[in-house]
């Protein structure tokens, strides 16, 4: 008697997984997300007059606060192997079906920041009128205490916030959707929107930035099936937002 090992996954096991997935990584946050914007919004203070802040000490003690930096980013990145894990198990091969390798490093490079230039330029200018017009927290891109270990700090946590995102809200998410048959339209929308909600504690402007980035971002994967150049752009783009709002002068960025 033959007995089969492998079955073909069920629809259903692929929707159950990608419930799973995104409730403990980008889901979840994207439900605080919710809860704090209907909180700041019920607050008596107007939205423009509350903080958003990231990158946040922990401790007042250095090398506490330096573990728990550290403990946050490594935790942060479990959901990925997670995603990577499953496609390796189904499809198979997850670096190749992601786009999440080496082969093609200065072609990733130079997509990466072609795209960060595309949408970090209007990004400021959005950023702006949305604190112009008061449906913005006003946002605090780096937290820590002047200490050797910022900068490092800061540059982890660019490329983890990348590399969670980009791989489970692009690369994992849109390829688990088309396997369920979703039309591509509505593919793009699922990713874009999800990418928005998890910004909403920072306000409406940072929802549709995102939102608009996520729309640029996942029409790149569909077109090239690859998720690095995306890594390579978004990590650009929090490293100049954390880092230049560490070292340069704070009134550079009193509009935001």
């Amino acid at each position: 008697m033959t007995v089969e090992l492998t079955r073909p996954v069920s629809r259903q096991t692929l929707g159950s997984e990608v419930l799973i997935v995104l409730g403990l990584s980008l889901g979840q946050s994207a439900v605080y997300a919710l809860v704090t914007i209907i909180a700041r919004l019920t607050a008596e203070r107007p939205l423009s007059e509350q903080t958003a802040a990231l990158n946040v000490s922990q401790s007042a003690r250095p090398w506490l606060d330096l573990t728990y930096q550290l403990l946050k980013i490594i935790f942060a990145l479990l959901p990925v192997l997670l995603a990577v894990h499953l496609l390796n198990r189904n499809p198979g091969d997850a670096p190749r079906t992601l786009g999440l390798d080496a082969r093609r490093p200065g072609t990733d490079l130079a997509h990466g920041a072609g795209l960060a230039a595309l949408i970090g330029l209007p990004g400021l200018a959005l950023f702006w009128a949305a604190a112009q017009l008061g449906v913005n927290a006003t946002l605090v891109p780096a937290a820590l205490p002047d200490l050797w270990w910022t900068v490092p700090v800061l540059l982890l946590a660019a490329a983890q916030n990348a590399i969670l995102e980009e791989v489970i809200v692009v690369g994992y998410l849109v390829t688990r959707l088309r396997e369920l048959g979703w039309r591509i339209g509505t593919v793009i929308a699922a990713s874009a929107l999800l990418r928005g909600s998890y910004h909403l504690y920072q306000g409406f402007g940072a929802f549709v930035g995102n939102v608009v980035m996520g729309v640029v971002f996942t029409l790149f994967f569909l077109r090239t099936r690859r998720v690095m150049p995306l890594v390579v752009a978004h990590t650009l783009l929090d490293v100049v937002a954390f880092v230049g709002y560490a070292l340069l002068p704070r009134e550079w960025f009193s509009w935001l």
